[in-house]
């Protein structure tokens, strides 16, 4: 994933504010009390060593983040290019073992599991191999770069039985947790419509990178980064921004929808990929020779339920939900939840009835004041509003807390290899209907998308 403000604003505890007695909020879990724990408090028997597999953006970030969790240590780390070998050296220690050759970290029996963060063109191999080689792994998202490259993921998942936790944190976010429990208790009441919507105005935000000033052929083992792609001459900028092309990454679908897709996903219990997907946008404003859109809107049917989804790298909007049902709204943020009741009864009596008759109107009037109206000494009822509140926190510790516990225990993850590959099948599905310009469906017998 692509650091940003909008994908690390999450938090740790948060203070509830409930106006009503009925929709009091109960204590939020907090971070595992040894999660606070100093990593060499772990004896050396119960650690997890694990191999990173790219030191880029979010690979350093997730290799800071992974060697301050307890009982976790980085025992290698991979990458094609030179100076992050430097990079991983300078995060972890100056002797740490670095290599090009991913495949080193796999036959190190010493290695429990890996961490990926490498360019989606390269996930399929990469999470294949590792499991195949018997380690568990926690690889980015999107997980894979096409619908076919996701089969073959989960099947080699499923084969293998080794754990593969996808890179979607917001199945790890605790408001997504809360807004899960609100939903199932149906406090919205039948679902009718959920929106979603993320934006960014500036040129990092649309993957305008600068590359290392000293990046070359010479540094980089250049033809292995593409991999299966039809080779092209070196290019500093395809390094750095490979996802503004559809040939190594899955634009701002594989990049930003799919953190709303996953926490939808995680929030309203669904695991499945949706049954239809129809987009609209373009290239609207970064027309430096990518062939992603950087405006992208999809509307989407999940079962019976419709799901609106915006991306948008022209202007800025906070990551954003708005999950609509027969009782309420509930609109989600990085950082705060409020949810709305609505009654879904008239509030006065229905204006149809001017047109009635005198005599007829009147009875009616009178009829539904009898009904309706508050009774002598009683009070209206006054609609309660729930709103929760916390501090800027990123889930991106917990989320790998999740796997690495996984890796000890054993115990499931949520976001396995299943989930990460409906997630990034509506990415995939969004993608495939703006290149066709016509709706598209997802073929569970063929495993495909038309």
């Amino acid at each position: 994933m692509t650091q940003s403000n909008c994908s690390r604003r999450e938090f740790l505890g948060l203070s509830a504010a409930a106006a009503g007695a009925s929709f009091a909020a109960k204590p939020m879990v907090s971070l595992p009390r040894n999660l606070m724990l100093a990593p060499e408090a772990v004896p050396p028997s119960e650690r997890v060593r694990f191999g990173m597999i790219g030191v880029g953006m979010q690979g350093n970030w997730l290799l800071s983040e992974s060697i301050k969790l307890p009982g976790v240590e980085c025992a290698a780390a991979c990458d094609l290019y030179d100076g992050r070998h430097t990079l991983a050296r300078e995060i972890v220690r100056a002797d740490l073992p670095v290599t090009r050759r991913y495949q080193a970290l796999l036959d190190d029996k010493s290695i429990d599991c890996i961490v990926a963060a490498v360019p989606d063109h390269w996930h399929k191999q990469v999470v294949v191999d590792a499991v195949s080689a018997g380690k568990d792994i926690y690889c980015e998202k999107p997980m894979s770069h096409t619908a076919a490259d996701g089969v073959a993921m989960v099947d080699a998942a499923k084969k293998t039985g080794h754990i593969v936790q996808i890179g979607s944190q917001r199945v790890s976010s605790q408001i997504c947790a809360k807004a899960k429990e609100l939903i199932a208790q149906g406090t919205l009441g039948d679902l009718m419509l959920v929106e979603g919507w993320l934006g960014r105005n500036d040129p990092t935000g649309a993957w305008q990178y600068p590359p290392p000033p000293d990046l070359s052929p010479r540094n980089l083992d250049w033809d292995t980064w593409q991999g299966t792609v039809p080779k092209r001459a070196f290019d500093p900028n395809i390094f750095a921004r490979w996802r503004c092309w559809k040939e190594y990454g899955t634009g701002v679908a594989g990049d930003l929808l799919v953190h709303l897709i996953s926490g939808m996903m995680f929030m309203l219990g669904i695991n499945e990929p949706p049954k239809q997907a129809s987009a609209v946008g373009g290239i609207r404003r970064w027309k430096d020779g990518r062939n992603m859109p950087d405006v992208h809107a999809v509307v989407y049917y999940f079962g019976e339920l419709p799901v609106y989804m915006r991306l948008n790298l022209g202007t800025e909007m906070p990551e954003a939900y708005r999950i609509q049902g027969s009782k309420g709204v509930l609109d989600v943020t990085g950082s705060t939840l409020s949810l709305t009741p609505q009654t879904g009864k008239d509030s006065y009596p229905s204006y149809y009835t001017g047109s009635y008759p005198r005599a007829m109107r009147e009875a009616y009037l009178e009829k539904w004041h009898l009904e309706n109206d508050p009774k002598p000494g009683q009070a209206a009822a006054m609609p309660e509003t729930m709103s929760f509140s916390g501090p800027d926190f990123d889930d991106v510790r917990p989320h790998l807390w999740t796997f690495f516990d996984a890796v000890r225990t054993r115990k499931p993850v949520v976001e396995d290899a299943v989930f990460g590959h409906n997630a990034a099948l509506a990415c995939h599905m969004a993608n495939e209907s703006y290149f066709r310009k016509s709706a598209v469906s997802w073929d569970e017998a063929s495993k495909t998308i038309r």
